[in-house]
């Protein structure tokens, strides 16, 4: 086989082990490279993400964060083949497993890389008890001895992730969000894979049974040696279960580094961002708490182009020439960044700029803000526009001003209809002297 494959130059099955890092000598488990992945073709084309790479090393967590549609789902599909990449590669065991590969390695990616994925309700089938719903991957490679062998596996699994033996004769649509997600988990977990890419697997679950989840990936990985690319977004919970963290912005990879490391030195300014967002639990302290909004017009690459580069510690960052020399002088500095700044009694917060405050002002237009109590777009607005179509024209600008936005909906849609049905009397009546005359 080894001879067929030197000759051919095709490789049909994973080493054993993949290759070292010569910088920290751990093995690299998967290695993603300048890929870009891009949806729909021609004018209508977008580019999801852009030049990404980082690599995993084996037995550890790594972290991928962003806000929604930064491309970290985007990235976690393309993992398991599900999402092409039109540049780059990705390499698992330093194989390539993008774009076209043999049917037996294309395999062996199914069974050692499993994903949990974000929805639980849309990734199972709401036609099969959650026996076979556990069990499929356990048939499809013939991973059990016997019947009672595989019985076994999956009454273990679901005692694991925190359900019943009797929970196997049901259906997805009998659980709770939450259940479904430990469905999936143990659906992943029972195929003792070696790559996890867990997106957000803990969003749909409750915040008492939060820890417990992530009690049982960590036992996980002691008892089995597993890898996690975890996707997340909620920071706080980031920072204490992974080993190595990256960033992710609008598709591009802008920070790398160890979990401590990015915090004690956020040294991009979106990551700085990310970090003065996290919740603190004392509303006071909250309160006066000053959050760092990210303006992305801060950069200027029309000359320097930026260049993903290593600033030493094992610390990668997306910047030009300048801003590089600068993050390796804070960095080398080794005074840690306040990436959290509390207003104290007498101390006001620092001026945003104009693109700053533009920016934040954006934010907020899409958050949701309660109706005036008296704004309930009453029908009798409606009568009154009707039957006083210049009252009501002028008494739904009254309530737009003040933001009474039922109100003024229901003045303007009365007014217009009188204004509608005056119109239509007169023309009636125009035709009628028309008529008469002639």
């Amino acid at each position: 086989m080894a001879a067929e494959e030197k000759t051919t130059g095709r490789v049909t099955h994973f080493p054993e082990h993949g290759p070292i890092d010569p910088k920290t000598g751990k093995e690299v488990l998967l290695s993603i490279r300048n890929i870009d992945i891009t949806f729909g073709k021609g004018d209508s084309a977008f580019k999801a993400v852009t030049d990404a790479s980082f690599d995993i090393y084996k037995g550890e967590t790594f972290s991928l964060v962003g806000e929604s549609g930064s491309g970290k789902t985007t990235i976690g599909r393309a993992v398991i083949r599900v999402n092409p990449v039109s540049a780059g590669e990705i390499q698992y065991k330093g194989v390539k497993i993008t774009g076209k590969i043999p049917a037996s390695l294309d395999r062996e990616v199914i069974r050692n890389v499993q994903m949990v994925f974000q929805d639980p309700a849309a990734s199972l089938n709401e036609r099969a008890t959650v026996d076979y719903i556990v069990s499929e991957g356990l048939y499809n490679f013939h991973l059990y001895e016997n019947e009672a062998d595989r019985v076994r596996k999956v009454e273990n699994m679901i005692n694991e992730v925190g359900l019943l033996p009797e929970h196997l004769t049901r259906y997805p649509h009998e659980f709770s969000g939450g259940q479904r997600q430990r469905i999936g988990l143990a659906r992943a977990m029972v195929m003792e894979p070696e790559l996890v890419v867990a997106d957000e697997p803990i969003s749909a679950l409750d915040v008492s049974i939060r820890a417990q989840v992530l009690n049982l990936l960590k036992k996980f990985q002691r008892e089995q040696d597993v890898t996690y690319l975890f996707i997340a977004h909620d920071l706080s919970i980031v920072r204490f279960i992974s080993d190595r963290i990256g960033v992710i912005y609008k598709g591009r990879i802008v920070e790398v580094a160890d979990a401590e490391e990015l915090f004690d030195y956020p040294l991009h300014p979106y990551t700085h961002s990310l970090i003065s967002a996290i919740p603190i639990p004392d509303p006071r302290l909250e309160k006066n708490k000053v959050l760092y909004t990210y303006d992305p017009s801060i950069h200027d690459y029309s000359v320097d182009k930026p260049e993903f580069v290593d600033i030493g510690h094992n610390h990668w960052v997306y910047g030009n020439k300048a801003e590089i020399e600068q993050y390796r002088a804070i960095r080398e500095k080794g005074e840690k960044i306040k990436a959290i700044t509390i207003l104290g009694e007498g101390e006001a917060p620092a001026p945003k700029t104009d693109a700053a405050a533009k920016a934040e002002e954006e934010a907020l237009e899409g958050q949701f803000t309660p109706p005036p109590v008296h704004d309930t777009g009453s029908i009798w607005y409606k009568v009154l526009g009707f039957l006083l179509p210049l009252v009501g024209l002028i008494l739904g600008f009254v309530f737009k001003k003040h933001r009474h936005y039922r109100n003024y909906k229901a003045c303007i849609k009365g007014a217009i209809a009188g204004l509608v049905f005056l119109a239509a009397i007169a023309v009636l009546f125009g035709l009628l002297l028309i008529l008469t005359v002639v």
